[in-house]
């Protein structure tokens, strides 16, 4: 697909342009790394690398490395730990003037949502650097089955993921999530190029490593700030089914019965596919539920309230086995209740009684069940 153009509207912007380069492979990383700092003039890399409970920040630019340090991580969140250090960084090669672009490469296997959410929600970093977009490096061949497979991250080998029991599979449609630019060790193969535009949509723009220049990896594709990884706006790109992938989006006013999505949440949330979306409960009606499956996992958990929103159930699934839409569409059928069921399930909530989904979203909030109308 053709690379899109730079933005005018974005080079006219006089903050410093940041892109953020993601992998689940440190090799395709710095390679994506290398393009923009050999044939760009002026431009600085951060590279940060997770060491044992710490993680390590490597600051360089053509002339060789300006800083090599490592920060102790004093907890377990390395999203948290990522912004503690990133803005700073950022905001002080702002001031320097040294750089024209920066490159952060995050951590492998590092989701990019935290820190694409804190470069646009921090006021003082946000005056001074943008985010010009984020550049995920994947390996061409395995694409469809790194993302859809159940492969585990523990299992690649690399010394610094030793126990991460993530799967691949999830950490890179996360990456995916954010993308502006799909960077590959090779061609894709027409499958996988399909499944990037169900997932990223149409218009993701993808190359090969050593086809690209730096200037195109650093040309500034992110019309706004923010990050893009919003389960309540998950949504059908409108790509057409080819080459075996599918997308399905199955959506309704009503709300998931507890009790029986329990009982089918194999047949709704198992399998090669990648599922975003919302749900709700009439036992706790106020509560916005996120679904998130990918890499053979399925998480669900609480995103707070709907707001101004009404509540739906709404999911999105991609996938490459035909089998599975018959499958898909009769257990998310199965699932929702009737009014009555929802209207019971009221009342039980607002007696006191739990749902059995309290392992994941918690305890019933306190007169979430109140029935509809009281």
């Amino acid at each position: 697909m053709p690379l899109s153009p730079p933005d005018a509207d974005a080079d006219a912007d006089a903050r410093l342009p940041v892109t953020v380069v993601t992998s689940v492979d440190p090799v395709l990383r710095d390679l994506a790394t290398a393009a923009a700092l050999w044939d760009v003039p002026r431009v600085v890399v951060a590279r940060y690398d997770l060491g044992p409970q710490s993680l390590r920040r490597v600051v360089s630019d053509l002339s060789g490395v300006l800083e090599d340090v490592t920060v102790p991580l004093e907890h377990a969140c390395l999203g948290c730990a990522q912004r503690e250090d990133v803005l700073p960084l950022l905001a002080a090669l702002a001031a320097s003037g040294r750089a024209d672009a920066v490159v952060l490469a995050l951590p492998v296997a590092a989701e990019p949502a935290p820190v694409v959410h804190a470069l646009g929600a921090d006021d003082q970093v946000a005056g001074v650097v943008r985010l010009a977009g984020v550049v995920a490096a994947v390996a061409g061949a395995s694409l469809v089955d790194d993302v859809l497979g159940d492969a585990l991250l523990s299992e690649l080998g690399l010394p610094d993921l030793e126990g991460d029991d993530r799967a691949v599979g999830e950490v890179l449609a996360h990456q995916l999530d954010e993308a502006d630019l799909v960077l590959a060790d090779a061609d894709l193969h027409p499958r996988a190029s399909a499944l990037l535009q169900h997932l990223c949509g149409p218009a993701i723009a993808t190359s090969t490593v050593a086809e690209i220049g730096g200037a195109a990896v650093l040309a500034p594709r992110r019309p706004a700030a923010g990050s893009r990884a919003d389960l309540r706006r998950a949504r059908h790109h409108g790509v057409p089914d080819g080459c075996g992938v599918w997308t399905l989006e199955l959506s309704s006013p009503r709300a998931f019965h507890p009790g029986r999505l329990l009982e089918r949440i194999e047949d709704l949330g198992a399998g090669r596919l990648r599922a975003r979306g919302s749900f709700w409960l009439p036992s706790r009606p106020g509560t916005l539920c996120a679904w998130d499956g990918a890499g053979g996992r399925l998480s669900i958990g609480g995103l707070g309230g709907w707001g101004l929103d009404t509540p739906r159930t709404h999911l999105v699934v991609t996938g490459t086995q035909l089998g599975d839409r018959d499958r898909l569409r009769a257990a998310f059928g199965d699932v929702l209740a009737t009014p009555a069921e929802e209207a019971a399930l009221r009342e039980r909530a607002a007696g006191g009684a739990g749902d059995g989904l309290e392992p994941w979203l918690g305890e019933v909030p306190a007169g979430h069940g109140v029935p509809a109308g009281e």
